[in-house]
């Protein structure tokens, strides 16, 4: 189990804003009930019992206003929403993220947008936000392999984290929650089970600049990805 940069406060045994590697199941017992505001994370689509314990697991550590986002695979909606409602979760909203190529959303050649799909479940915005987001398309390159872009969970960090709020992210694959956490100085603490994906995720976060003074969000610029 290893770990990057910390900010000095503490979540349970674990440094805040850092990456632990290990398995989440396991390395989540040892949260304290009610300690964490936003649960936001992107599992593996296919495996449905890892939202269900999501779901569970939202139920103990989740403050009492705290949501749970979390990406989905569009084939797998039904299953994954089930799943949560299961492990005692209501599923408010789907938030869709449409791709596009620069400002332009991207079509698909029967005409379908490409998009993605994000379901919040449990728990209350602290600010009002929209509910479809504009994404640039990325090719993975040298990314992970679920890469996300940052611009729009930029957005939902603002909507559901207070700033002083913790975030937790059980699978931060290449960290883009985390870099979006550090740019708008959002505590955090994350997961990630592959040890090379999680040092690939710390080094993206050291190389993301920390805010001098939190932006309001009139002033925040989005369209830069680091």
């Amino acid at each position: 189990m290893t770990s990057n940069e910390g900010c000095g406060n503490k979540i349970g045994p674990y440094d805040c804003c850092t990456i632990v590697t290990g398995d989440a199941r396991l390395l989540a017992k040892a949260i304290p009930n009610e300690s964490v505001d936003l649960i936001f994370t992107d599992p593996v689509y296919d495996r449905i019992e890892d939202y269900r314990w999501l779901a569970e697991t939202a139920d103990r550590i989740l403050t009492t206003k705290g949501a749970l986002l979390c990406f989905c695979g569009i084939g797998y909606q039904e299953d994954v929403q089930a799943a949560l409602r299961a492990g005692g979760r209501p599923v408010h909203w789907i938030l869709p993220i449409v791709y596009s190529a620069g400002n332009t959303p991207r079509f698909h050649p029967l005409g379908f947008a490409k998009w993605g799909m994000l379901l919040w479940a449990g728990g209350e915005p602290v600010t009002a936000f929209c509910d479809a987001q504009i994404s640039k398309f990325e090719k993975h390159g040298d990314t992970h392999e679920w890469h996300k872009n940052t611009k729009p969970i930029l957005s939902y960090l603002r909507a559901f984290c207070p700033n002083s709020g913790v975030v937790l992210d059980f699978f931060c694959g290449k960290g883009s929650v985390q870099v979006g956490c550090k740019m708008l100085g959002r505590h955090y603490l994350a997961f990630e089970i592959i040890p090379e994906v999680a040092e690939r995720a710390r080094e993206r976060v050291r190389n993301t600049q920390s805010p001098l003074f939190v932006l309001a969000p009139e002033q925040l610029e989005f369209d830069s990805e680091p």
